[in-house]
């Protein structure tokens, strides 16, 4: 069974907790789940970085911040896990481990941050790495990985696919404060490389662009992998 990744961010799922996309992201998520094996990280968000920017503010130390963000991570996962109901497991996985043994049950694993200083992109990979996934995916607010931030560079290129070798080079060394926000840090990268799963970073502010990118073959977003033979699209093992 083909074993799909997400790492869903927090802001593309919580611009805030007024305007959230739970409900245009379950149906399109439940439909996945009918064709591959899938697994679901959680990030924090806005509203991770606000309640950080709340206990920095009373002196609290970045570890301290970590463990805030980790919890609002979990918060945002136990909501997908409500919003998809019987498609997902009834619980948010604590650790990768846990999510190995959830993910036999034939339902939607859906998990939060695990390791202060970690992203939960990072988390992912590493979750990617344990179920030994054909596919991680990473949907963030650009379609894409870019040559320089595309919010203050117009000048900034788009890439349609790369080598891990190049994202590392991309990524170089940015910094890992509590609630640090990039399309992909560098401990996720280096997992990437080690691996050799495949990544596809990708638009997530439009749902419906998922299930196309995985299964129209049509390019979208950026590819990375060190294969010659593209990853996509994904062959539906089950009939939805």
């Amino acid at each position: 069974m083909t074993r799909v990744v997400l790492s869903l961010g927090g802001s593309i799922l919580f611009p805030s907790l007024e305007t959230h996309t739970l409900r245009t992201y379950a149906p399109v998520l439940t439909r996945l789940a009918g064709s591959v094996d899938l697994f679901i990280v959680v990030g924090g968000g806005g509203e991770a970085r606000r309640y950080i920017q709340a206990a920095r503010s009373t002196g609290a130390d970045e570890a301290f911040c970590d463990e805030i963000g980790i919890q609002v991570t979990r918060l945002n996962a136990l909501l997908l896990v409500g919003a998809l109901g019987d498609a997902a497991i009834p619980r948010v996985a604590l650790s990768p481990g846990e999510a190995v043994e959830y993910g036999n049950r034939g339902k939607i694993v859906i998990m939060g941050g695990v390791t202060p200083a970690q992203t939960t992109d990072a988390v992912a990979a590493v979750l990617a790495e344990r179920v030994r996934a054909d596919l991680l995916v990473n949907l963030t607010s650009v379609d894409g990985i870019y040559s320089a931030d595309p919010k203050k560079d117009p000048s900034a290129r788009r890439y349609s696919r790369i080598t891990p070798k190049e994202l590392l080079d991309i990524v170089g060394c940015g910094g890992i404060e509590a609630g640090s926000n990039t399309v992909v840090d560098m401990v996720a990268a280096k997992v990437v490389q080690r691996s050799r799963i495949p990544l596809l970073v990708i638009d997530g502010r439009d749902p419906g662009l998922l299930e196309d990118a995985l299964f129209s073959g049509r390019e979208t977003g950026t590819i990375v992998t060190a294969d010659k033979k593209s990853p996509l699209p994904l062959k539906k093992a089950r009939t939805p």
